[in-house]
């Protein structure tokens, strides 16, 4: 019998755990053929999740937790679960039920008929006009400056094979992208479109900033087009300024009396420049920060406790 494992990271979600819990459970019930285990990783939550994720385990030898010792941030804490689950295959969802557990047997479905990679796409999202305006505008550029083919409208929400987690562990990413390492990866997947629901209890943990991070991570993990067209714009920029002095210096010996255009263009050409120049080294600096932050080699995580896993085997 098949071993699936659900993973769900969580931070400060005490009012989805136990629905989420009780849904996953129902969809299980209903494949008899299958066994599966439900893993949450817990971020360091302040609030009762904890407390809930710790009754549910007591009550159910089906869920699992880990407890990190503190928040590591939603990059390296799902990852740092995958890479610890049993399953034949691995399913990842939120904790806020915005991923549909009802799915999982259409996963399981099409797993079963031959593809190591299932992912849920989103064509379509109950969200803010400008945020959809957003999303589908980062999905479009990023699949058209990317060195591999990404799957648009995938948030990480899928299923995927042993095979791909042994993959995906020899990576040693410290901070990893998961939607692009899935593309990079390569595996002919199978989609299945979802309309992702509105949150019904809670706050989102994302922010600007945690969503600035996703969508750096995302272009300087998988495209090196933002630095050369940064050097292809700083050529552009000083054939065109040396065009330009050029025709000005001829324009003044033709009419050197009456040519008088002032300091406006002179101000105007050196704030466009420094702008420019600006906006590039703050992409440069992004990718001097993922490099700094791979060489480091820090673990994805700093595991506080372990709840409902067998006992690790003793010390030689």
């Amino acid at each position: 019998m098949p071993l699936i494992s659900i993973i769900t990271p969580c931070f400060n979600e005490e009012e989805n755990v136990e629905e989420l819990h009780r849904r996953i459970a129902a969809q299980f019930a209903g494949i008899p053929d299958c066994d599966y285990e439900h893993v949450f990783i817990d971020n360091a939550s302040t609030d009762g999740t904890v407390a809930a994720i710790r009754r549910l385990a007591s009550a159910d030898f089906h869920v699992k937790a880990i407890v990190n010792s503190r928040n590591f941030g939603h990059i390296r804490s799902p990852m740092h679960a995958l890479l610890q689950a049993n399953g034949d295959a691995v399913i990842t969802m939120a904790s806020d039920l915005q991923d549909p557990p009802e799915l999982i047997p259409a996963f399981i479905a099409k797993w079963r008929a031959g593809f190591r990679v299932v992912v849920g796409v989103k064509p379509q999202s109950l969200e803010t006009p400008l945020m959809a305006f957003v999303r589908r505008c980062y999905y479009r550029t990023i699949g058209q400056i990317a060195d591999v083919t990404l799957i648009p409208n995938f948030t990480g929400f899928g299923l995927y094979d042993r095979s791909v987690v042994e993959i995906a562990r020899t990576y040693d990413d410290p901070y990893p992208y998961f939607r692009g390492m899935v593309a990079d990866i390569g595996f002919p997947h199978a989609e299945i479109p979802y309309e992702k629901p509105l949150r019904l209890r809670g706050i989102t943990k994302n922010n600007f900033y945690t969503l600035y991070d996703l969508a750096m991570l995302g272009i300087t993990s998988h495209s090196k087009l933002p630095l050369r067209l940064a050097t292809m714009t700083g050529f552009a920029l000083s054939a065109l300024s040396l065009l330009v002095a050029v025709g000005y210096f001829i324009y003044k010996l033709l009419y050197w009396n009456s040519l008088s255009i002032g300091m406006a263009p002179v101000l105007i050409g050196m704030f466009f420049l420094a702008s420019v120049q600006l906006f590039f080294i703050g992409i440069l600096g992004e990718y001097i920060a993922s490099i700094h932050t791979q060489v480091q080699k820090r673990p994805l995580v700093v595991e506080r406790e372990r709840i409902n896993f067998a006992p690790a085997p003793p010390r030689d």
